[in-house]
């Protein structure tokens, strides 16, 4: 799976604080410089991922929603149900539990799985149970039922330097328990390929290749910085500029998973914009950096707080604020219920803020639980400024990604789900349940630009 930015593309890369790295002494062995001393300690917690899922087999052009209106017309021939084939693919984990089996990867290489199976570094191979999965942020808990396992220490991501030597360990090609190293080349890093944005990528210039998605990023103290993702590349291959999942990130998504099989996003209720560099001189701030607060919503978390739009926050939970993007990720990886110390900016003067944070139910949302045929869309509720322009209340196709199911089924970027099977739809939980059945078919009206259509989707 790709995304393209320009010449360049994004890839899924499927098929107590500790020291400073500044701290760190490489071991010696024979008299050189070597990491096999921390490597022999860390690769027995890397393990390679079989996946085995089914996908249909499709006249191609079924895929085209004019043709396939023509053949689905009345008076057409009756069509079979599409045959299936199995498809194989692998990918990387690293085993954080020992004592629980548990294992992290990626969510794009488990999310179409039938069948799982984890393979030791001592070729020991077990079947794994999907504990849950979270596409917004692409981290996946397995579960192994195995003893003697090793586990990888986890770092504390937030301390990651840019210039801190790292090592990547994986299964590239399917070559397993493969050694990479480099150096953290940026942090805070967006790439826009995740479903629903959640991301703060470790950037590195080890390499990264397919089949190491979901694997390591140790530092030289053998301990899990963050999981490889994806890399940027212009052919699939490494160029030096891959991205892993910080695994401070990673750890509180891996706890929901744990806990509840599911990660329950937070709100505050604010809708916000980056600080430019006008926005900073008209505000009178030394840089651009930290998040405006355009609108607070009546009634939100924010609003009991006392937050006010032009408030412009500059940390959260003692970390600097960036942008809006990082605001935004940080709330929404926080649990209902947990409180967010912001530093913001009003008037001129600092002052600290205390927001508790709360569900965030009308959140963006990728098809999962839906109906199989909307499979890679995005839906999100409108927006006032959405709502007003299109003159209609509905749900929003935020994204649908090419060839998908939603892709092939009609659905297109902008479109406006006004109605499911006859009912009007004005907020997720409504669209959730209608959409939510997982056999026969959905009738979907759709606002389109300045018109209207019919959408059946079987």
């Amino acid at each position: 799976m790709a995304v393209s930015v320009g010449v360049f593309s994004f890839a899924l890369m499927s098929t107590a604080p500790v020291p400073s790295q500044a701290d760190i002494s490489v071991p010696m062995q024979q008299g050189v410089p070597s990491l096999a001393p921390m490597l022999k300690t860390v690769m027995p917690g890397v393990v390679n991922i079989a996946v085995t899922s089914k996908a249909p087999m499709q006249n191609p052009l079924m895929q085209d929603p004019f043709f396939r209106r023509f053949f689905e017309g009345p008076g057409a021939p009756q069509q079979q149900e599409p045959e299936e084939r199995e498809e194989q693919s692998t990918g990387s984990g690293v085993i954080v539990d020992a004592a629980k089996g548990y294992v992290i990867t990626n969510n794009h290489v488990v999310e179409t799985a039938e069948s799982i199976k984890v393979r030791l570094s001592d070729d020991r191979e077990y079947e794994a149970k999907l504990i849950g999965k979270d596409p917004q942020t692409d981290v996946a808990i397995l579960q192994i039922k195995a003893d003697k396992l090793t586990a990888i220490p986890l770092a504390d991501s937030d301390k990651a330097q840019v210039g801190d030597f790292v090592v990547a360990i994986g299964s590239p090609f399917g070559l397993r328990q493969t050694v990479t190293s480099g150096i953290i080349s940026a942090t805070g890093r967006s790439t826009g390929i995740s479903e629903g944005g959640y991301e703060d990528f470790i950037q590195t210039d080890a390499s990264i290749n397919p089949g190491n998605s979901g694997g390591a990023l140790v530092n030289l103290n053998g301990q899990l910085v963050g999981i490889p993702s994806n890399i940027l590349s212009r052919s699939g291959g490494n160029i030096g500029i891959g991205f892993a999942i910080p695994i401070n990130q990673a750890r509180g998504v891996m706890n929901q998973l744990i806990e509840h099989g599911s990660v329950q996003r937070g709100r505050i209720g604010v809708v916000g914009q980056d600080v430019t560099p006008d926005l900073a001189k008209a505000f009178g701030l030394p840089s651009a950096r930290g998040a405006v607060v355009a609108q607070v919503m009546p009634d939100s978390p924010a609003a009991k707080a006392g937050l006010k739009p032009e408030d412009i926050v500059l940390e959260a939970n003692g970390r600097e604020v960036q942008n809006m993007a990082q605001l935004r990720n940080t709330v929404g990886l926080m649990r209902v219920g947990e409180k967010v110390e912001l530093k913001v900016l009003r008037e001129g003067k600092t002052r600290n803020v205390t927001v508790v944070v709360g569900k965030d139910s009308e959140e963006a949302a990728a098809a999962e639980g839906l109906h199989p045929s909307l499979a890679g869309a995005m839906f999100a509720p409108l927006d006032e400024a959405t709502a007003k322009s299109a003159q209609t209340k509905g749900i929003l196709v935020q994204k649908v990604a090419p060839g998908s199911p939603a892709a092939r089924a009609g659905l297109r970027d902008g479109d406006i789900i006004i109605a499911v099977n006859r009912e009007r739809v004005e907020d997720m939980a409504k669209f959730n349940k209608l959409a939510g059945v997982k056999d026969g078919q959905l009738l979907m009206h759709v606002q389109r630009g300045n018109g209207a259509l019919f959408i059946i989707v079987r």
